[in-house]
C-alpha cells in the first residue's frame, strides 16, 4: 500500500527526485494553468542582471517572492509568473569592457560601437544558467520560458511610449545642471542611483583663508572636504543669522561662526561680534588665478543650508561642482567655472596640475596652499562620499546638459500614491520611502553611454525637437527607416527625421536612458503595452504583491512607482514586502573581503532546498536581517523538518503493518480527547496561517504550523504510541489511524507553499498512492478549509494547560538530575484543578503517582528576590537598604511570579517611586532539600524527590525495558518481531526482572526469559548497576 521510507536517502537526494517527478509530470506547468477562470492576482518579479553571478541575497528573494503566489493559487487565484531579465545598463558594459581589455569610452569608440553593442547583447546571458539552475532547485516558479527581456525591440517600443507620454505632459526636458557624474563611465547619474553608493571616506580636509579686500591681515576662514574644488571658487556663504566674529588668532584676523570657535587652534581674542548678515557683500581676493571670470564674483552670500555642525560656518561656493551652491550662485547671478574635464581631470589652464585626477590632486592643492600661506590647517576628516554603484569610481557633481523627468511636479501625487500601498513594514512608508519621495529632485535619465534603451528624441538645428513613441511614428516621420529596424545605438542613429519646420534632417540626441527606466517600466512592458496585450496588462495592474531587498527602495520600488505615477496617475503594487539583509552566522554582513560569503549552491547541496527556504520564513520578520550558514539551516532542518519526517515516518511504518487503508473508513469519528483536541488544533492551524497570509505575516504563519508540527510529534505522537501498538485493529486503534492520516494529509497542503518538495514526497505516498483521482501533485491540489465546528478553544486551552505543567515538571526532573525512568511519589501544580482526563496524561508523562493541583507551593520553594545593583545602583543607590526591606516585607511567591510574567511593582522611598521589573531585580527560586521546583510566569511545579526503595525498584524496571528496546532497535528486528530474552549477572536486578516478568514480557514482545545461561551477552549499565543482556529474534 505505502512506500516504505528509505532513511538513509538524504533530503538533497529525495528533493532531485521530486524534481524529475515534476519534470517528467509537466506539474509546474499544470501549476500555471490553474483557476484559468478565477480571480486575478498578480506579482511582479523584478529582473535580475544575468550577467552576474546569483548570491545568498537572491534566495531570501526568490522563497519569499515564490511563497506568496503558491497560496494564492491554491486559495483558487489565477496567478500570473513572468519572469524577466534586466539586459542594459553599466554593468553590461563593464563586464564587457574587462572582456576586452578595455577601459572608458575612447577606447570603446576605437574598438567600434557596433561590435561592442554585439559583445554586450551576446554577455547579458553569462549567468542565466546558474540563476535558472538555482530557481529551481529552489522551487521558485515563474515562467522563464517566457520571460521579459529588457533589450528586446517590443519591450523598447513599450518603454518609447512612457516616454511620449511624458514628453506629451510636459514632464521631460533638457536642462543644463550640476548632477552626480561618475568620471570613469563618463555618464550622469540619476538620484535614486546615487543612493545606493555612499560609502564613509576618510579624507583631507582644507581650512582655507581667503583674504579680505584692502586687507593685509584679515582672512575670511571657510571649511571644505573636496579641496579640488577651490580652484573654481567664485563665493562664499554665511548664514544672515548665525553670529559670527573676527577674532585675533596667531598675529592673524579670522572671520568665523562663534559656535565653532573650536576649530582654531592655540589662543584666541574676540574683536568683533555680528550677525552674518553684516558680511554679506564682503568682497575678498581671489584664491588661485587659473581662469578669471568677466562677471562679478568672490563676496558673501547668504545661504539657508549652511550649519554649524562642522567647519567654520562658512561655505566655499564651486557652482560647477555642488547642487546647492549652482542654486544659490544662479540665484546672485554669479559665474560658473568649470576647471574639470569630463574624466574628472583638471584642464589645462590649471598648470601645476593639469591632466591630474581631481581627487588625486588633493594632497597636491593642499601642499601648495601651505606653501601659499592660504591653508589655516588640514586635518582628516570620515564622511559619507557617493561612489558610483557600479564602478565604485568616486562621483563628482558637475555641469551637464542632460534629459530630466519632471518628477519635482508629481512629488504630493507620488506621496499620495505612496499612502495606497501597505508597505511590511509599515515605518518604509513614512520613513525611508515617504522620505525619498518628500525630498524627491527631478529623474535625470539620460546617460552618456551605450548600451540602453536610445532616448527616442530627435533635434533639428532650427531648434525643433520630436519625440518618438512607436516603430510606427518613427517609420511615418523617419527618412528610409529599415523594417527590421533594431532600436539600440548604432542603429538607431542612422535614422533620421524630416524637420517639419525648416525641412533640414534631424538627428537623434545621443543619450541612451536610466536602465532603472527600463526595470520601472516592467508592468506595461512585458506585454508589449499598448501594442498589444491591452486586456491583459490592463486587468493586471496595479500588482497585488512584490518584494525585494530594502536597497530597492532608492531603485526599482521608486522607479516603479515614479513612472506609473507620471502615465497612470496612480501606484502600481498594492503590496510590498521589504526584505532585510543576510548576514554570516556571526551577525555580520557578507563580503568577499571579509571571506564569510556563504555559496547558495554549496547550502543547497549540503542541506536542500525545503530547509534554506523554512530558515529565511522563521528565523526572523523578513525585513529584519536574518544570518544564514550551513550549520543555521542544518538546525533549521533538524528541528523542524526532520520532525515531520518522523511523525510521517511512524505514520507509514504502523499503517504499512497493519495494511491500514484509511479511506475505508472515511465517515469514522474518534471519540478520544486527544484525537478530538489534534483535530481542533489542526482546524485552528488552517485558520492561523489561512488569516496571516492574507495579512502578508508569513514569520508568523510558518511559526504557527512549526509549533503544530512540535505539538503533533512531541505531545500527540508521544501520548498515543501505544495506540498503535496494539495488536487487534480496536475502534480505538482505528481512530489515531484516522486522525494521524487526516493530520498529516492536510498539514501537507497547508505547508505545501512553504516547504514544496517533501510536501509533495509526502502526499504521493499517502493520498495518490491510494486513490488515483486525487490531483497527481500536491500543488494541484485546493487550500483546506477549516471547520469552525471541530474547533473547541476549551479543549485547546486545557490541553495547552497540561502541555505546559508537563514541560515543567521535565524542567523541574533535569534540575534535580533525575530521569523520567525513575518514578517519584507527587507533584504539586500552583495551577487550579484541570478534568481528570489530563491528570491522567501528566501522571503518565512524569512517571509520578499523585499531582496536587491548586498547592500553595511556598512551604517547598525558597524565594530570592533581590535588587540587580549594577541596573538598580546607577540611579538609585542611596536607596538600595529601603528597596530590600521593602522587598521583604512582601509575600514572596506572588511577588515572584509577578516579575517573572512580566509585571512590576512600585516601591515608595519617601521622596522618590521606584518601579521594580525582571530587569532591575533578580529572581531565583529553588526547591527545599527533598524538592525540585520549576516556573514560568504564574505558574509553578514541585516534585517530591525523595526515592523509596519500592520507587527505585520501578525506577529499574524502566531502565531495563528501555535497554532491550535500545537492543531490539539496534540489531535491525522489525517492529512486531517477537524475541527471546537472556539476562545475567546481577541478583538484584535479575530479582525485578522475575518480578514483572509478565510486564517485561508484554512491553518488548519475549516469548521467553532466560536467567544465566551459557552464551554471548552485552554488558550494560542499569542505573550504576552491572548487568548482561542479551535478546534473539523468534524464527
Amino acid at each position: 500500500m505505502y512506500k516504505k521510507i528509505d532513511n538513509s536517502k538524504s533530503f538533497v537526494q529525495a528533493e532531485k527526485d521530486i524534481l524529475e517527478f515534476w519534470n517528467e509530470k509537466h506539474i509546474v506547468e499544470k501549476n500555471f494553468q490553474l483557476n484559468k477562470d478565477g480571480e486575478y492576482f498578480t506579482f511582479y518579479d523584478g529582473p535580475p542582471t544575468a550577467n552576474g553571478k546569483p548570491h545568498v541575497g537572491h534566495v531570501l528573494t526568490r522563497v519569499i517572492k515564490d511563497l506568496i503566489p503558491r497560496y494564492k493559487v491554491m486559495r483558487g487565484y489565477k496567478v500570473l509568473r513572468k519572469a524577466g531579465w534586466d539586459t542594459h545598463g553599466l554593468p553590461v558594459e563593464l563586464e564587457m569592457e574587462k572582456k576586452l581589455g578595455i577601459s572608458g569610452k575612447q577606447q570603446i569608440e576605437e574598438y567600434g560601437v557596433e561590435k561592442f553593442i554585439k559583445g554586450c547583447k551576446e554577455s547579458v546571458f553569462s549567468y542565466s544558467s546558474m540563476w535558472k539552475d538555482m530557481s529551481e532547485r529552489l522551487a521558485f516558479w515563474v515562467d522563464m520560458d517566457n520571460p521579459y527581456v529588457t533589450y528586446h525591440n517590443d519591450y523598447i517600443e513599450s518603454v518609447w511610449w512612457a516616454l511620449k507620454q511624458m514628453w506629451d505632459k510636459g514632464l521631460l526636458y533638457k536642462g543644463h545642471k550640476v548632477v552626480p557624474y561618475c568620471p570613469r563611465c563618463g555618464t550622469a547619474l540619476s538620484s535614486h542611483e546615487v543612493a545606493q553608493g555612499y560609502k564613509d571616506v576618510k579624507e583631507n580636509t582644507a581650512f582655507t583663508k581667503f583674504r579680505v579686500k584692502g586687507e593685509e591681515n584679515k582672512y575670511i576662514l571657510a571649511w571644505t572636504t573636496t579641496p579640488w574644488t577651490l580652484p573654481s571658487n567664485v563665493a562664499l556663504a554665511v548664514n544672515k543669522n548665525y553670529d559670527y566674529v573676527e577674532v585675533l588668532n596667531n598675529g592673524e584676523y579670522l572671520i568665523l561662526a562663534k559656535k565653532l570657535l573650536r576649530v582654531l587652534d592655540g589662543e584666541y581674542e574676540i574683536v568683533k561680534e555680528f550677525k552674518g548678515e553684516e558680511i554679506l557683500g564682503l568682497e575678498y581676493e581671489q584664491l588661485f588665478n587659473f581662469y578669471t571670470p568677466k562677471e562679478k564674483a568672490f563676496y558673501v552670500v547668504h545661504g539657508d543650508f549652511v550649519t554649524l555642525s562642522d567647519g567654520t560656518g562658512i561655505v566655499h561656493l564651486a557652482p560647477a561642482y555642488g547642487e546647492d551652491d549652482s542654486i544659490v550662485c544662479k540665484k546672485y547671478g554669479l559665474p560658473l567655472i568649470n576647471l574639470v574635464d569630463g574624466e574628472g581631470k583638471f584642464i589645462d589652464c590649471v598648470e601645476p596640475w593639469k591632466g591630474l585626477f581631481v581627487k588625486k590632486a588633493d594632497p597636491k592643492i593642499l601642499e601648495y596652499m601651505k606653501e601659499k600661506g592660504i591653508l589655516y590647517k588640514s586635518e582628516k576628516f570620515t564622511h559619507s562620499y557617493p561612489h558610483c554603484w557600479r564602478c565604485d569610481t568616486p562621483l563628482l557633481y558637475y555641469p551637464r546638459d542632460s534629459w530630466f523627468v519632471k518628477m519635482t511636479s508629481l512629488r504630493d501625487k507620488l506621496l499620495e500614491n505612496n499612502n495606497k500601498v501597505n508597505w511590511y513594514p509599515d515605518n518604509i512608508r513614512t520613513g525611508r520611502f515617504g522620505k525619498f519621495l518628500e525630498n524627491v529632485v527631478d529623474w535625470g535619465i539620460s546617460r552618456d553611454r551605450y548600451w540602453g534603451t536610445p532616448l527616442p528624441i530627435w533635434e533639428c538645428e532650427c531648434g525643433h525637437r520630436e519625440c518618438i513613441g512607436s516603430i510606427e511614428e518613427l517609420k511615418k516621420k523617419g527618412i528610409n527607416v529599415p523594417d527590421n529596424i533594431e532600436l539600440h545605438k548604432p542603429y538607431i542613429d542612422n535614422v533620421k527625421l524630416s524637420c517639419p519646420h525648416c525641412g533640414k534632417e534631424m538627428s537623434r540626441t545621443g543619450e541612451v536612458i536610466d536602465c532603472w527606466f527600463d526595470s520601472g517600466s516592467m508592468p506595461f512592458a512585458q506585454y508589449h503595452y499598448p501594442f498589444e496585450n491591452k486586456e491583459i496588462f490592463e486587468t493586471n495592474f496595479p500588482a497585488q504583491f512584490i518584494s525585494e531587498a530594502v536597497d530597492q527602495t532608492r531603485g526599482w520600488f521608486y522607479t516603479l512607482m515614479a513612472i506609473s505615477t507620471a502615465l497612470f496617475d496612480t501606484n502600481p503594487f498594492e503590496n510590498c514586502i521589504v526584505l532585510g539583509h543576510v548576514l554570516d552566522k556571526h551577525g555580520l554582513k557578507m563580503s568577499k573581503h571579509k571571506g564569510n560569503v556563504v555559496d547558495p549552491f554549496e547550502v543547497l547541496d549540503k542541506v536542500g532546498a525545503d530547509a534554506c527556504r523554512w530558515h529565511f520564513y522563521t528565523a526572523s520578520a523578513p525585513w529584519l536581517p536574518t544570518r544564514f550558514s550551513v550549520e543555521d539551516v542544518e538546525e533549521t532542518q533538524r528541528k523542524f523538518i526532520s520532525t515531520l519526517w518522523n511523525v510521517y515516518s511512524f505514520y507509514v511504518l504502523y499503517a504499512e503493518l497493519d495494511k491500514f487503508n484509511p479511506l475505508k473508513y472515511k465517515d469514522f469519528v474518534s471519540s478520544n480527547v486527544m484525537d478530538k483536541w489534534i483535530i481542533s488544533k489542526l482546524n485552528t492551524l488552517i485558520k492561523d496561517v489561512e488569516e496571516n497570509m492574507d495579512e502578508y505575516n508569513i514569520n508568523q504563519a510558518a511559526l504557527a504550523i512549526e509549533d503544530f508540527v512540535d505539538e503533533l510529534s512531541n505531545w500527540y505522537v508521544r501520548r498515543n504510541r501505544s495506540r498503535f501498538w496494539s495488536e487487534t485493529l480496536t475502534d480505538d486503534k482505528i481512530g489515531a489511524y484516522v486522525t494521524l492520516y487526516k493530520v498529516l494529509t492536510t498539514l501537507c497542503l497547508v505547508a505545501a507553499p512553504f516547504i514544496p518538495f517533501v510536501t509533495e514526497e509526502i502526499y504521493k505516498n499517502l493520498v495518490k498512492s491510494l486513490d488515483n483521482d486525487a490531483p497527481e501533485s500536491v500543488h494541484l491540489c485546493k487550500w483546506p478549509e477549516y471547520d469552525e465546528t471541530l474547533i473547541n478553544k476549551e479543549l485547546e486551552r486545557e490541553m495547552e494547560e497540561a502541555y505546559r505543567i508537563v514541560k515543567l515538571g521535565r524542567s523541574a526532573r533535569n534540575s534535580a538530575n533525575i530521569k523520567n525512568r525513575q518514578p517519584l511519589s507527587s507533584m504539586s501544580a500552583s495551577s487550579k484543578s484541570l478534568p481528570e482526563y489530563y491528570g491522567d496524561i501528566i501522571k503518565e508523562e512524569l512517571n509520578i503517582k499523585e499531582v496536587i493541583f491548586g498547592a500553595d507551593l511556598s512551604k517547598y520553594v525558597n524565594y530570592d528576590i533581590k535588587p540587580n545593583l549594577p541596573v538598580l545602583g546607577k540611579a538609585y543607590g542611596r536607596y538600595i537598604p529601603v528597596i530590600r526591606k521593602e522587598l521583604g516585607a512582601m509575600d514572596q511567591m506572588e511577588l515572584a511570579q509577578k516579575i517573572q510574567s512580566g509585571e512590576s511593582v512600585v516601591v515608595k522611598t519617601g521622596d522618590a517611586e521606584i518601579e521594580l521589573n525582571s530587569e532591575n531585580l533578580l529572581v531565583t527560586m529553588k526547591g527545599l532539600e527533598g524538592f525540585a521546583f520549576a516556573g514560568e510566569g504564574t505558574m509553578g511545579v514541585v516534585l517530591d524527590t525523595t526515592i523509596t526503595e519500592e520507587l527505585k525498584e520501578e525506577g529499574n524496571l524502566r531502565e531495563i525495558l528501555s535497554k532491550v528496546q535500545n537492543m531490539r532497535k539496534e540489531s535491525g528486528f522489525e517492529v512486531a518481531d517477537k524475541i527471546k530474552l537472556y539476562v545475567a549477572g546481577n541478583e538484584l536486578l535479575e530479582n525485578i526482572m522475575n518480578k514483572f516478568e509478565d510486564v517485561i514480557k508484554k512491553e518488548t514482545l519475549s516469548t521467553e526469559v532466560h536467567y544465566n545461561e551459557e552464551r554471548e551477552y552485552t554488558e550494560c549499565k542499569i542505573n550504576g548497576e552491572d548487568f548482561k543482556i542479551a535478546v534473539e529474534v523468534v524464527k
